[in-house]
């Protein structure tokens, strides 16, 4: 069985404007040579790690070592000798904002720069591979690596994402696209089997991957920790070598998350080129034997032992121990990049005095919460940066306000249980004298890092009160929030103003305190749902596992996807954020063509300030034979527009993401007939919509003995021949459909002899 051209494959390759020259395939013919000239031992030992950061060099034959170092928001190096776990102390870099912060500025654009400043760091230090950026779908809000990663939703985590590979990359640089693929917890992350049905892993779990794949080729991709329906991924050929390089066509290196692999000789023989760190010569050793013995091919081993060579002689192009970059600079772009990415959840008139953000300099704020001294700005574990320098709001508000304008009181200790009575009361107090209360809250270092999932999603109690205290002082209060994943706002979404800031890197602070005053037009987005009650999030019933098991029982339905199709309420939509102004979208107009739609709209600033719109596509198909969504994100325009300016605005819509995964054909296939095509502020502000008509997939699916007569009947020229031959038998002129709608699902080889017919002759009828 198969289907035409798969139209769904999301995405045909593009330039992505990587020099040729950079790629580690241009190296291939003489990496061949090189490997030809290694004994087994050597090509062995090529395939795992020499040290806890290095590949293996061949003096010999001039291949250096290549360093590979965490990421992906900037770079963590360990200088000199690496610990146990590679986690201690590494070098001064620059801390962009992480994952959760970029993927809510909705802009590919600018996260390129980000991957093009980290790329550049790379060079400066001798780095040849950065390990991201990672790409897993943000399954429940518990999830204790969110901050890691971009969103619930594959679309706009593919665009991110491919953005910071193409960034990157454009210097020579490898990155490697994480963790491949279903590792959506860290409970029990290195034994865990994500139990998972075919069209969500295809349409929500790997969708990301495959357009980074396609449309970029990252020079490695790191295969997980888990199983997935009961496959260890760094032993799961059918994921590495039939869908990575056979579905997908990719090209280069499989390298293991560090510690992942459990046998080396089944990794090698799915498709796992290198396994990190070093294992001494237990993996190396164990290579040799299999290949003795015959339980691996030699040109198996060739092949790892090729694409790693490959990947040592780019990386060697590139090296320049001449080089630097401006860290300055950077700091300037990790500001410029931090004030896209917090999300303006509410911002409401209090005391008919019109909205309270944004703040005057002249206004008395008083900043409360330990936070705004003491910034949170990344998530914990392997992807924690060293910055070289880190912004304070209080600071940074100080230097915008008018002197003596700001006054501060802590409020809380950071991490702690119980409140203080002698700082809350100094905070009311400071509340009451200003006129507008500025109050951070957050999650501390310990509340959400790498290796743990979170137990709830509650702010710590001692803020939670301390809000509600300060708001019984002072109406006019703003609530900041620094957290790497979702939290219940029950309790603070009293507060007139609500900024969830995120985790912003090193600039934060700036970022903050920019937005507050209006220096910058708050024009984060939602790329994850908040809502009302952790029990009304997708994967409630299904997180953790049971017996090293863990069933992804919500299907296709994540994120959005579940709260649009149960009609929940939720307290901030996917794909909502507030402006310092206002919108309208108009003039809605949709083209069809053989690779897609083009989706004009007008987008006009109906505001007095200048702003950004992000116009946000939805699709949805309106008669499916299979259970979809009522919408999913289908594209994104943004525009950034001047008081009463006007921009007629283009977005791309690919016809891949008209696709679902079809089961049966074991293919991205295109559903004909009628889809929605909405323009929205978020999922559940939908401002425009039109219907279009699109041609589906032909498909080639053969009648067999299991299909049922309602199958065979809507066949083009076997059904008009059953429906004669049954009329005829049962001795009427047309069938009842009643007895039509009874019969339909019968498989004809076991209905046929009821019917007087021969079942391999109304099969022949097919032709």
């Amino acid at each position: 069985m198969s289907s035409t051209a798969p139209s769904g494959g999301p995405d045909e390759p593009h330039q992505s404007g990587q020099d040729a020259f950079t790629r580690p395939t241009v190296y291939r013919q003489r990496a061949q040579e090189i490997v030809a000239g290694c004994t087994v031992a050597q090509k062995a030992s090529l395939t795992s790690g020499a040290s806890f950061w290095h590949t293996l060099g061949l003096p010999d034959a001039e291949v250096a070592p290549v360093m590979l170092t965490d990421g992906p928001h900037g770079i963590r190096k360990q200088s000199g000798d690496a610990d146990a776990l590679g986690l201690n102390d590494s070098v001064a870099a620059v801390c962009f904002p992480p994952a959760v912060a970029m993927a809510s500025s909705f802009d590919p654009d600018l996260v390129e720069l980000v991957g093009d400043a980290i790329g550049t760091e790379c060079v400066a230090q001798g780095v040849g591979v950065i390990l991201g950026p990672g790409i897993n779908i943000k399954r429940s809000p518990l999830g204790g690596r969110n901050f890691e990663y971009l969103s619930e939703d594959p679309f706009l985590t593919g665009r991110i994402g491919a953005a910071l590979v193409r960034g990157v990359q454009r210097h020579g640089i490898g990155t490697s696209v994480k963790h491949f693929a279903v590792n959506n917890q860290e409970h029990e992350r290195l034994r865990v089997s994500a139990d998972v049905d075919d069209r969500p892993l295809h349409e929500i779990y790997l969708r990301a991957f495959e357009h980074i794949v396609r449309t970029e080729q990252p020079w490695t991709i790191m295969a997980s920790y888990n199983k997935i329906n009961g496959v260890y991924a760094t032993q799961n050929a059918w994921l590495l070598t039939e869908t990575l390089r056979g579905r997908w066509g990719f090209d280069g290196l499989v390298v293991s998350d560090w510690m992942a692999v459990d046998d080396r000789v089944a990794a090698l023989a799915a498709g796992l080129d290198l396994e990190m760190p070093s294992s001494g010569d237990i993996g190396p050793g164990a290579v040799r034997d299999a290949v003795a013995d015959g339980r691996i091919p030699g040109d198996v081993l060739d092949e790892s032992a090729t694409r790693v060579v490959e990947l040592a002689l780019a990386a060697a192009e590139t090296a320049d121990a001449d080089a630097s970059y401006d860290r300055d600079a950077h700091h300037r772009l990790a500001r410029d990049v931090a004030r896209r990415c917090p999300v303006l959840l509410r911002n409401d008139d209090v005391d008919t005095a019109g909205a309270l953000l944004p703040l005057s300099p002249s206004t008395s704020v008083a900043v409360i919460g330990e936070f705004a001294w003491t910034p949170r700005i990344q998530g914990g574990g392997s992807s924690r940066i060293n910055p070289f320098r880190v912004d304070v709001a209080l600071d940074e508000m100080r230097a915008i306000a008018d002197p003596d304008a700001v006054d501060f009181a802590p409020g809380f200790v950071i991490g702690a249980t119980e409140s203080d009575p002698d700082l809350v009361d100094d905070a009311v107090a400071a509340a009451r004298w200003a006129d507008v209360a500025v109050v951070f809250v957050g999650l501390g270092d310990d509340d959400e890092s790498e290796g743990f999932d979170r137990d709830d999603w509650a702010l710590p109690a001692p803020q939670i009160d301390l809000v509600v205290r300060v708001l019984e002082a002072n109406p006019r209060t703003v609530v900041v929030v620094s957290n790497g994943g979702v939290v219940d706002l029950a309790e603070v979404d009293a507060a007139p103003a609500i900024l969830e800031a995120w985790l912003l890197g090193q600039a934060g602070g700036g970022a903050i305190a920019d937005i507050l005053y209006g220096l910058a037009d708050p024009s984060g987005r939602l790329a994850e749902t908040i809502p009302m009650r952790l029990e009304d999030s997708p994967a409630f019933l299904d997180f953790g596992d049971e017996h090293l098991h863990v069933r992804y029982g919500e299907g296709v339905f994540v994120g959005y996807r579940w709260y649009d199709a149960r009609g929940l309420t939720v307290r901030y939509p996917f794909g909502h954020g507030l402006s310092y102004t206002t919108f309208d979208f108009t003039d809605l107009r949709v083209d069809t063509a053989d690779d897609g739609l083009r989706v004009e709209v007008t987008v006009r600033n109906t505001g007095d300030r200048p702003g950004r719109a992000v116009a946000q596509v939805y699709l949805a198909h309106l008669s499916s034979a299979v259970a979809r969504a009522p919408r999913a994100l289908a594209g994104v325009g943004i525009a950034d527009l001047e008081p009463a300016e006007s921009r007629r605005i283009a977005i791309d819509v690919p016809r891949s993401e008209l696709a679902y995964w079809d089961r049966s054909v074991d293919a991205w296939v295109v559903e004909g007939g009628d889809h929605r095509v909405e323009i929205g502020a978020s999922s559940r502000d939908i401002r425009l919509t039109t219907t279009v008509r699109i041609a589906g997939d032909a498909l080639d699916e053969p009648l067999g003995p299991s299909s049922t007569l309602g199958e065979i009947l809507d066949h083009p020229t076997a059904g008009p021949r059953l429906r004669a031959r049954m009329a005829a038998t049962m001795g009427v002129d047309d069938l009842d459909p009643t007895i039509l709608m009874m019969v339909s699902s019968f498989p004809i080889g076991r209905v046929a002899p009821m019917l007087g017919l021969d079942a391999d002759d109304v099969l022949a009828e097919q032709a």
